[in-house]
Protein backbone atom coordinates (compact mmCIF):
# COMPACT_ATOMS: atom_id res chain seq x y z
CA UNK A 1 0.00 0.00 0.00
CA UNK A 2 1.30 3.44 -0.91
CA UNK A 3 2.02 6.01 1.79
CA UNK A 4 -0.86 8.46 2.13
CA UNK A 5 -0.56 12.22 2.02
CA UNK A 6 -0.76 14.06 5.36
CA UNK A 7 -2.37 17.45 6.00
CA UNK A 8 -0.76 20.40 7.77
CA UNK A 9 -2.42 19.42 11.04
CA UNK A 10 -1.38 15.77 10.71
CA UNK A 11 2.27 16.54 9.90
CA UNK A 12 2.35 19.03 12.78
CA UNK A 13 1.02 16.38 15.14
CA UNK A 14 3.51 13.84 13.76
CA UNK A 15 6.44 16.22 14.37
CA UNK A 16 5.08 17.64 17.62
CA UNK A 17 4.93 21.20 16.30
CA UNK A 18 2.21 23.81 15.89
CA UNK A 19 0.39 24.51 12.65
CA UNK A 20 2.03 27.96 12.39
CA UNK A 21 5.47 26.35 12.65
CA UNK A 22 4.65 24.02 9.74
CA UNK A 23 3.85 27.03 7.52
CA UNK A 24 6.98 28.85 8.73
CA UNK A 25 9.19 25.83 7.93
CA UNK A 26 7.68 25.56 4.44
CA UNK A 27 8.45 29.21 3.74
CA UNK A 28 11.74 29.71 5.57
CA UNK A 29 13.40 26.28 5.80
CA UNK A 30 12.15 24.68 2.57
CA UNK A 31 10.30 21.85 4.32
CA UNK A 32 9.21 19.37 1.61
CA UNK A 33 5.55 20.06 0.90
CA UNK A 34 3.29 19.79 -2.12
CA UNK A 35 0.52 22.22 -2.98
CA UNK A 36 -2.73 20.49 -3.94
CA UNK A 37 -5.19 23.22 -4.85
CA UNK A 38 -5.17 25.50 -1.84
CA UNK A 39 -3.94 22.81 0.57
CA UNK A 40 -0.43 21.71 1.56
CA UNK A 41 0.20 17.96 1.62
CA UNK A 42 3.17 15.99 2.94
CA UNK A 43 4.80 12.57 2.58
CA UNK A 44 6.25 11.30 5.86
CA UNK A 45 9.33 9.80 4.18
CA UNK A 46 10.22 13.14 2.57
CA UNK A 47 9.75 15.07 5.81
CA UNK A 48 11.68 12.46 7.83
CA UNK A 49 14.63 12.70 5.41
CA UNK A 50 14.53 16.49 5.59
CA UNK A 51 14.53 16.45 9.41
CA UNK A 52 17.40 13.93 9.50
CA UNK A 53 19.52 16.35 7.47
CA UNK A 54 19.04 18.81 10.41
CA UNK A 55 16.95 21.19 8.31
CA UNK A 56 14.41 21.61 11.11
CA UNK A 57 17.03 22.37 13.77
CA UNK A 58 18.85 25.56 14.59
CA UNK A 59 22.08 24.34 13.06
CA UNK A 60 23.73 23.18 16.29
CA UNK A 61 23.28 19.50 15.47
CA UNK A 62 21.86 18.67 18.89
CA UNK A 63 18.85 16.44 19.38
CA UNK A 64 17.13 18.86 21.75
CA UNK A 65 16.31 21.51 19.11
Amino acid sequence: MEERWLSVDEIGEYLGIKRDTVYKWIAEKKMPAHRVGRFWKFKVKEVDGWVRKDNAGDGTGTADN
